[in-house]
Parts: C-alpha cells; sequence; structure tokens
C-alpha cells in the first residue's frame, strides 16, 4: 500500500470487548448514547439500525431492539460486528473465496464496527426506526479497503493543501409500475415506466410519481436530509433529485440514505425504482458531483472577473483529466455503467472539460463565489464515496503538480476528436487502473487491488450469461 494515505489514516476507537455479565460499571471509553437514547425516548423508536456501507452503495449491518441496543451499548456489553465479506463481494453479494476478506483461507472473518451515536437519525420511511452509522475497523484503524475509508483519506491529503471540500450530488434514477417483486416476478422483462414520453422540466406529472415524489421528499427532511429539487427527466419514468451543498461526508452519506428511502417510499406507492445506470437501451441515469474548493480566505475555484477559473481551478481540471481516466472502476463499477456512456445521450463520451458545456465529462457552472466543477461522469450506480474520492484525487494531483489544463471544449464536445475516449466496456478500464502507477500511488496499493478485483468479479458474472439481445439476434439468423 502507498505510505501516504494509510500513514495519514485516523485511529478508529473500536468497541471494547463485551465484559463480565455481572459487571454494572459503564467501562472507560464506552460510547455516550444520549443522542440516540433522545431519539428514542423522543421519537418513539423501537428499532435501530447499526449499518454502515458496502462498496455497491448499500447500507448493511443489523437491526437491534431499541432498549436492549441502549442498555448494551451504555454498559459497553455490545462490541457490534458483522462478516468482513460484505466488503469484499460483487452486487449479488458473492465473493470469489480469494479476497482479503472474503476468503476461506481468513475464514471470512468479522470486522469491528465503530458506531457513530452523534449522528443517529430517524428514518421515517420505516416505522419507529432510526439508524446509527458505523465504520468498519480492523485493528483499531479505519478498515482500509472501506469506502470512507477511501474518502476519508483523500480529504486529509486535500487538507494538507490548505483545501478544504463542499459537495452538491444530484442524481437521477427510473420508476417503473409495480413493486420490485413484480418486476422479479416477470424477470425484470417487459415492465412500464412510471411516465411514457419525455417530461422533462415537466410539472404536470401522473398522479403516482407526484404523490411519490412527496411523501419521498417528506420523508428525507423527517430524516434531516432535506432535498434541494425534484424534477421528471427526459426518459421514460425517469426523476432526478438534487441535494443542497455541504460536507463531503454527509453528502456521500445522505445519498445512500436517499437510495434506501427512495426504495422504501416506492413499495408503499406501488412502484420500482431503479438505479441502474443504463437500465433500457437509451435510457442513461447519471450522478453528478458538484464540487467547490475553498481556501483560509473562502472559494478558490473562480478567477477575478467571476466567470473563468482561477489558475488552481485550472489545475485541478488538469488533474481530473490525467487521474479519471485511470480510475474509472471508482465511477462506473459494473458492465452496465458503460452501456450510459453514448454520443449525444448529455452522458459524456470523452475527457473533455468546457464551460456550462453538458456534453463535457467536466462542466465549469456557476458565477463568481458559487463558481463549481460539475463532475459528470458518475452514473447513478456508481459508490458515491468512491466516485468523489477520484475527483478528490484527480484535484489534488493537478494541483501538487501544478499542471496546466489543455483547452477547453466548445460547442458539441462530442466531436472533440484532441480528447481521449471513455472506455466503453469495463474491460477496458480494468486494465489500465490496476496497472496505473498514478492511481497506486493517489489511492493507494492494496485499494487499487480491491477495487480491481471487485470489478473483475462484474466481469465474470456476465461473461457467463447469454443475454436477449444476444438471443434476439442469432435465434433465427445465426
Amino acid at each position: 500500500m502507498s505510505g501516504g494515505p494509510a500513514a495519514r489514516r485516523r485511529r478508529v476507537a473500536a468497541p471494547s470487548p463485551a465484559p463480565p455479565a455481572s459487571s454494572e460499571a459503564r467501562p472507560v471509553g464506552a460510547p455516550a448514547t444520549g443522542p440516540l437514547r433522545a431519539l428514542v425516548r423522543g421519537g418513539g423508536v423501537d428499532t435501530v439500525l447499526l449499518a454502515a456501507v458496502d462498496w455497491q452503495g448499500r447500507l448493511k449491518g443489523k437491526e437491534f431492539d431499541a432498549g436492549v441496543l441502549l442498555d448494551r451499548l451504555g454498559s459497553g456489553r455490545l462490541a457490534p460486528e458483522m462478516c468482513g465479506y460484505v466488503f469484499d463481494t460483487d452486487l449479488g453479494m458473492s465473493a470469489d473465496g480469494s479476497g482479503a476478506l472474503g476468503s476461506w483461507g481468513t475464514g471470512f472473518s468479522d470486522v469491528a464496527l465503530a458506531a457513530d451515536l452523534a449522528d443517529a437519525r430517524l428514518l421515517p420511511w420505516l416505522p419507529a426506526t432510526a439508524l446509527v452509522p458505523c465504520r468498519p475497523v480492523s485493528g483499531g484503524e479505519p478498515l482500509p479497503v472501506a469506502p470512507d475509508t477511501l474518502l476519508d483519506d483523500q480529504l486529509t491529503l486535500l487538507a494538507e493543501h490548505g483545501l478544504s471540500v463542499q459537495v452538491g450530488v444530484e442524481t437521477e434514477f427510473v420508476l417503473y409500475e409495480g413493486s420490485v417483486r413484480d418486476a422479479a416476478g416477470r424477470d425484470f422483462r417487459r415492465l412500464r415506466p412510471a411516465t411514457w414520453d419525455n417530461r422533462d422540466y415537466a410539472l404536470d406529472q401522473p398522479r403516482t410519481v407526484a404523490d411519490f415524489t412527496r411523501s419521498l421528499r417528506r420523508a428525507l427532511a423527517g430524516a434531516g436530509l432535506p432535498v434541494e429539487a425534484v424534477k421528471l427527466e427526459g426518459a421514460p419514468g425517469q426523476v432526478e433529485v438534487t441535494f443542497p451543498y455541504g460536507d463531503p461526508r454527509l453528502a456521500c452519506l445522505q445519498h445512500v440514505l436517499f437510495k434506501h428511502a427512495v426504495r422504501a417510499v416506492a413499495d408503499r406507492h406501488g412502484l420500482a425504482p431503479t438505479f441502474m445506470a443504463s437500465p433500457a437501451t437509451g435510457t442513461g441515469s447519471g450522478m453528478h458531483l458538484h464540487v467547490s474548493l475553498y481556501g483560509a480566505d473562502g472559494p478558490v475555484l473562480g478567477g477575478h472577473d467571476g466567470t473563468a477559473l482561477s489558475d488552481l481551478g485550472e489545475q485541478a481540471v488538469a488533474g481530473l483529466l490525467e487521474v479519471l481516466p485511470v480510475t474509472a472502476p471508482l465511477y462506473a463499477p459494473y458492465v452496465n455503467s458503460y452501456r450510459r456512456f453514448r454520443d449525444h445521450s448529455f452522458a459524456p463520451t470523452r475527457f473533455t472539460w468546457g464551460r456550462d458545456n453538458r456534453a463535457c465529462a467536466v462542466r465549469v457552472v456557476g458565477h463568481g463565489a458559487g463558481l463549481h466543477l460539475e463532475i459528470r461522469l458518475p452514473g447513478a450506480d456508481a459508490n458515491p464515496y468512491a466516485a468523489l474520492a477520484a475527483v478528490l484525487a484527480g484535484v489534488r494531483h493537478g494541483i501538487g503538480n501544478g499542471l496546466k489544463a489543455p483547452r477547453a471544449s466548445e460547442g458539441d464536445a462530442y466531436l472533440d476528436t484532441g480528447a481521449a475516449r471513455i472506455p466503453s466496456h469495463l474491460v477496458e478500464a480494468v486494465g489500465p487502473f490496476e496497472r496505473s502507477e498514478l492511481a497506486a500511488g493517489l489511492l493507494g496499493d492494496r485499494q487499487v487491488a480491491h477495487l480491481a478485483g471487485l470489478a473483475r468479479l462484474d466481469l465474470d458474472h456476465h461473461n457467463g450469461v447469454v443475454t436477449d439481445a444476444e438471443v434476439r439476434r442469432g435465434f433465427a439468423q445465426a
């Protein structure tokens, strides 16, 4: 592993081993349960989820009775753990048995969970339920191959340049009629989108969709995650949700909770959501990262005129255009992720940048102090922790080396043949990623190897599958 990220990693207090049952004193270092206790008493909570975030951007953990959990956490009689293979699996929760965490060589051993009780929050989309975010811990240190550790490393290294970051996330997803169970019963075929035509920016929404988005906004607000805006998008059934700017760690957790809420609320409304990057031919759902940088005196990306990038801003863009091509599995982790990169689709196909140009991979947008970068490469299927880590690594690389940005793309950036093309398949992305000295130096050797292994699990799954498209094309003609 590269020395940089690991050397700066902060130590996390892992839960101490459970004391004997007769012990009544609270051990030194046992977590204060005040915030969670207040939720339980004031919010009528009877269920608490202890959850970490896996590489697929999902909540994984255990469900506890609220009273029992408070008693055991407060007294130190509970040391939460979960099987480490959760951080070593693919979308289908399959591990190939050779990873550092999900292998028979390690006995599929556990990792500890460090509970962040101060960030306990209600989950209004589940009855009488609160969430306690947790960080996976190994040997008292944040687990190196966990998503939040990867992001924290990049934030720490960026701070050494005297810089901090604020992030806003906007995500698209597609709604289909019927529940996910209904869709699974039909093998996810011939599903009917909740809207049937291009409703981009339309305010005359079908009642089922309008009721769903209203319920979603209320549920998220009740969890302390207010939505900035909701709109219909161009593809049938497609919805876009935008969140306000904020702390990068909170922005990522917010996105994970948002996906959790979407699935729960949609199920109550008889709808099936998907965050696939391309759930249907011609449909692409993105997750755009809006990134602002701050120094001691405020925003640093904008120049003196308030419309152009500063020198530091151009360095950041230059770094992104060097690092993003070799870190694609962090923001496009699956075979399906690459179906979205199609010319004139509003998803980029070349590593370009430009001013207010939605055809570019990096779009410079805003004015004055609000000038910022919009990274348009991640799909809705991306893990926000991983995608943002790749972005910050690129920013750091450009600023640390004083790089100069190439010419900005103007007009139709899809025709900018001077810029490298985005890989068209995961198989084209994994090799350059795992061989890249630049990626290893910025992210860590172990992290690169781990994420490349997860990408290869997805490739292995698809390599043995005959698709509907193959059958339609070849059944009668081959």
